[in-house]
């Protein structure tokens, strides 16, 4: 096994890791019942209440 075998091996399989890490984290952020907290997590700048851990800002 020589640098090309390598290198085409690295290549291919990376491509394949990194489309199937994509597709599941886009299948996490656009599934119905994450919605609500990352709407949360959207309005948290706009938020003018106390901090949750008491302390002021």
């Amino acid at each position: 096994m020589d640098y090309d075998d390598v290198a085409k091996f690295a290549q291919t399989w990376g491509l394949v890791y990194f489309a199937v890490l994509f597709a599941l984290v886009l299948l996490y952020a656009l599934w119905p019942g994450n919605q609500k907290n990352f709407d949360e997590a959207a309005n948290i700048p706009l938020n003018d209440g106390p901090l949750e851990n008491g302390e002021d800002q």
